[in-house]
């Protein structure tokens, strides 16, 4: 399975022109869905990512808000350096696979991620304005991380211990992009954050589920785990100012609507649940 590493290697110039690009076209507006058409004038800033709800200067500041990383051989390493050793027999077992799932943030793909813990599917034909609402504040959480990750440069765990990571595939872009704080775990825990306010009536499962999409980076041997720590931060931290943001608003009220039409017509979830279940009940402490 193609994995999509869309964060990798972005510049934090690139925080800079969030706003103001002129039009384009976002990727697969299936015809007919008139929530996506409507959106399709959301432009690209990087290939396969599309321009966020939040403008530059209202972008969390993890500079700002988080401390400095823990440095290799001083004593705050060294839950780092245990957390890290739990990744090392899992390759090949059933978390393991899923870990390497949780690292496509590629679109459809990503989408399905919480489908199972929602209860119902996420996809652009049952629910178009919720996949476009995940694919925009995937942009919002993610770059509030590159102010850090390009200030510390931290280097990712398989660079240390040099054992395998669950997307070897982006390993050439990973050896270069920096390790702190965790991008991908910033965009999972904003995703659930926002999705237990949409669904609470699923708001454990949710949660439970973005714990895990956190806990998937460091099993998958490419971040440490204060990196998922401190990526649930700003994760948080963008929620809240989206959450200011007036078109954000209006998107999430109509992907709630979406989500709730859906459960109505008994839609299952895009994903096979029980095979997710079991990987994510396997046990991971050495």
């Amino acid at each position: 399975m193609h994995k999509l590493n869309l964060l990798a290697g972005l510049p934090v110039a690139l925080l800079l022109v969030v706003v103001g690009l002129p039009p384009r076209r976002a990727l697969a507006a299936p015809s007919g869905s008139d929530c996506l058409i409507a959106s399709a004038d959301v432009p690209e800033i990087h290939k396969g990512l599309l321009k966020g709800y939040l403008p530059d200067n209202a972008m969390p500041d993890s500079l700002q808000l988080l401390p400095p990383p823990p440095q290799l051989g001083q004593p705050e390493h060294a839950l780092d350096d245990t957390v890290s050793r739990r990744s090392f027999p899992l390759p090949g077992t059933p978390r393991w696979n899923l870990a390497a799932a949780d690292a496509d943030l590629g679109f459809p793909q990503a989408a399905s991620t919480f489908s199972c813990a929602i209860g119902a599917p996420i996809s652009e034909e049952a629910t178009p304005t919720l996949v476009m609402l995940l694919r925009r504040t995937l942009t919002d959480a993610g770059l509030s991380t590159y102010k850090a990750k390009n200030h510390y440069g931290r280097k990712r765990p398989f660079l240390v211990n040099g054992k395998p990571i669950c997307s070897p595939e982006d390993q050439a872009k990973l050896t270069t992009d920096p390790s702190y704080p965790s991008g991908h775990t910033a965009v999972g825990w904003a995703w659930a954050l926002i999705l237990s306010e949409m669904v609470p009536q699923r708001r454990n499962e949710i949660l439970a589920r973005g714990l895990a999409y956190g806990e998937s980076r460091h099993l998958c041997n490419v971040h440490w785990a204060s990196d998922v720590m401190n990526g649930q931060l700003m994760g948080a931290a963008a929620v809240a100012l989206l959450h200011t943001n007036a078109e954000f608003e209006a998107d999430f009220i109509a992907a709630k609507a979406e989500v709730n039409a859906a459960k109505a017509k008994g839609l299952p979830p895009s994903r096979d649940c029980a095979a997710e279940a079991a990987a994510l009940a396997q046990r991971t402490r050495p």
